[in-house]
């Protein structure tokens, strides 16, 4: 039995060899899948980093245009500031010269029209024709020619040797501003001078700035100025109501009231006085003392113009200063005059208004006329809706 040889041995130790094989095929393949997962996951590692490369590369590009578009920006602002700057000052030199044309126009007016100074060749009639040329006032203008009827029946009286009816020249003008209150005054003394009642005729205007001091005496001497520089014409006193507030205390008002009363007696013959305010506040004013009561009988009432009227006065203003409204514009115009008529209180500017946004009116054109390259004649002239100014009631 020893003679053969021993397989079991032989074979066991063959089963130990190839599970060493085994062994070290399976601690290979273990590396290999540990190599190949390093390898995965390097790789992916690498294309992240590659990922984030370019997206870090995308934010460059985007800031480096951002930056660029806001330099852009910057500088297209820069362009506009100074366009924008450079039409301002172009805009504003052609309001100051609209506006020196304006005044230039307004002074040639005002020299030149005969219802401003009295003149030895007019007639009372002549003064009632600039009386009529007015607009609106219908009432008005009624009332002043029976007052002026009457005055001239008193002078042929008085001329026939008949005995004259005592009358009081004082008035009070009631009515809100802008209705003309000043030029009327000024056509009343024209009138009278006219008439043979005052010599020169000439009207001196002034208001509680112009009486009221702030001091003792003081009052009293500007007043007796006044009076002094008005003697034979009008002395017009607009807001008079304001020299007697309805909570004096301390105030000066009374001692100007007082001296004008003393003056007026002392000048009967020679001076006029005129006083204008709101109708309520004129009222109240002149019941507030006896003296006051006793020489102001006579009322004159201005009504608020109506939308069309100021339409029409906006109109004048245009004819004056070479400028036309276009149709549309005119309807522009007249809606708006009745938004501001409809919702007035007793502040309402009337011809002050309408001043005011003729002169803003012009200034918007002249705003839009500097951006138009080739501005003619008729351009110039031409008010367009779009230059037709918002006003408010003042």
């Amino acid at each position: 039995m020893s003679d053969f040889p021993n397989y079991s041995d032989r074979i066991k130790e063959d089963l130990e060899k190839l599970k060493q094989q085994e062994q070290q095929k399976k601690s290979q393949r273990q590396q290999e899948m540990e190599r190949d997962r390093r390898l995965v996951q390097q790789e992916e590692e690498y294309q992240l980093l590659r990922k984030k490369q370019r997206e870090l590369e995308r934010e460059k590009a985007k800031l480096r245009a951002e930056i660029k578009r806001r330099q852009e920006i910057k500088a297209e602002q820069e362009r506009i500031k100074q366009e924008t700057f450079n039409r301002e000052e172009r805009r504003k030199q052609q309001i100051q010269s609209d506006r020196q044309k304006v005044r230039k126009q307004e002074l040639q007016n005002k020299s030149s029209s005969p219802s401003y100074s009295p003149s030895s060749h007019a007639t009372v009639e002549d003064q009632l024709k600039e009386l009529d040329k007015l607009i609106g006032l219908n009432h008005l203008k009624d009332e002043v020619r029976q007052y002026i009827n009457f005055l001239k029946i008193q002078k042929l009286r008085e001329k026939q040797g008949l005995q004259p009816i005592p009358i009081t020249l004082h008035s009070v003008f009631c009515g809100s501003p802008g209705t003309g209150k000043t030029t009327v005054a000024r056509l009343m003394g024209q009138i009278y001078q006219q008439l043979g009642i005052l010599k020169k005729g000439h009207l001196i205007e002034t208001d509680r700035s112009g009486m009221v001091a702030g001091y003792v005496g003081q009052t009293a001497q500007r007043v007796d100025e006044l009076v002094h520089s008005a003697l034979d014409g009008v002395l017009f006193i607009d807001e008079a109501y304001t020299l007697k507030p309805v909570d004096p205390g301390n105030d000066f008002g009374q001692e100007a009231i007082d001296m004008l009363l003393k003056r007026m007696e002392d000048y009967r013959d020679r001076l006029v006085v005129i006083v204008a305010g709101y109708g309520d506040e004129m009222t109240r004013f002149v019941n507030s003392n006896p003296g006051l009561k006793s020489r102001f009988s006579r009322y004159f009432y201005f009504e608020d113009y109506t939308p069309q009227e100021l339409l029409a006065i906006f109109e004048n203003f245009c004819n004056q200063h070479c400028y036309s409204l276009s149709e549309a514009a005119k309807e522009v115009l007249l809606t708006r005059f009745k938004e501001l008529y409809d919702h007035r209180d007793k502040s309402f500017g009337n011809g002050r208004l309408v001043r005011n946004m003729f002169e803003k009116t012009i200034e918007k054109q002249a705003n839009r006329l500097v951006t138009i390259p080739d501005v003619t004649t008729y351009t110039m002239q031409q008010i367009l809706p779009e230059d037709i100014a918002l006003m408010v009631n003042s």
